[in-house]
């Protein structure tokens, strides 16, 4: 098997099901540009052509309706957003649209739409173009949510978003583009909602999202030399998320860290510590800790950003004081 980096994973997962399945296209901004998606889709443009690789003028409720209703009638648009922050624009035709129609048709009409949100953050890139925004989507009935935080994952995951058939919120951090790892070069398919344990132990159970999966095995490995066993779930699906897995891991440690690169008020590890304290509260011997970002938007310094986001001394630090 050979290493490939996260980018490339999503490069050749979107290739590949574009040569698998004609019905399957990529429409968005700067699709045909590194400066917009880094190395994402290198080479399709020249393969595919500009009927199946579309770059849309800056307009994203318009592209966004170009693609929900090219699904509703029976295509696979991947649906690219290069900065998150900017889907905002595009509420009304992934909400009111894209997440109600299977339900509103009663099954009749689906809508097989992948929707790639990029998040940018750090480099001094400020409020409106750092935003990690997984909680929002996890909201809407209708959508689902994934975070891959490996290379594997990253094409697995979006293999199994395209072929899912109703719309896929697919959440890939630029942080992670250079990770590399062994990777198959065929398709394969990583299930949407199921989640991993990444390392075993027994003294403290840590569930985290995206690059903060591989914060949380530094910490992990750190605090074994002080004789502190974590086992790291990699979570992988905010919506749905693997609680089955993660139940099962927090009754044999009994104490919870959840890790999410969103805010933590109205967040997605704030719904998750809820969701456990509903399940498990008799058996958790201290309360859940939660590291996510501060409720303040993103700093345009790069002094402050240090502060801002999350790494692997805050893990540590909410272990810690879950221990105690």
């Amino acid at each position: 098997m050979r290493k490939i980096s996260y980018a490339e994973a999503i490069r050749e997962a979107t290739d590949q099901m574009m040569v698998q399945d004609s019905h399957v296209f990529l429409i968005g901004q700067g699709v045909t540009s590194p400066w917009y998606v880094g190395n994402t889709t290198n080479g399709l443009l020249e393969k595919f052509g500009e009927t199946r690789v579309i770059d849309t003028p800056v307009s994203e409720l318009a592209m966004s309706g170009v693609a929900v209703g090219s699904a509703a009638t029976g295509l696979r648009p991947v649906l690219v957003f290069p900065r998150m922050d900017f889907m905002y624009l595009a509420m009304d035709q992934l909400i009111n649209q894209a997440a109600n129609w299977y339900y509103m048709t009663g099954g009749k009409v689906s809508v097989p739409l992948t929707i790639r949100a990029i998040i940018n953050r750090g480099g001094e890139q400020a409020a409106q173009h750092s935003q990690a925004l997984q909680a929002i989507f996890s909201h809407i009935p209708g959508l689902k949510v994934v975070l891959p935080a490996s290379p594997y994952d990253a094409k697995g995951l979006l293999i199994s978003s395209i072929k899912d058939g109703n719309p896929v919120v697919y959440i890939d951090d630029r942080w992670l583009y250079e990770e590399q790892e062994d990777v198959p070069e065929e398709i394969y398919s990583v299930p949407i909602g199921k989640g991993k344990i990444k390392r075993e132990g027994k003294d403290i159970t840590i569930a985290a999202f995206s690059y903060l999966v591989k914060e949380a095995l530094k910490a992990a490995e750190e605090l074994s030399k002080e004789g502190i066993e974590c086992e790291v779930i990699d979570l992988r699906s905010a919506k749905p998320f693997d609680e089955e897995l993660l139940i099962e891991s927090v009754k044999k440690t009994n104490r919870l860290v959840v890790a999410d690169s969103g805010w933590e008020t109205g967040g997605v590890a704030a719904q998750i510590a809820s969701r456990i304290y509903s399940k498990l509260l008799k058996d958790l011997k201290a309360a859940i800790e939660i590291v996510a970002l501060p409720d303040v938007p993103a700093p345009a310094s790069s002094s402050l950003e240090k502060g801002f986001y999350p790494r692997k001394d805050d893990i540590i630090k909410a272990v810690r004081k879950t221990l105690k």
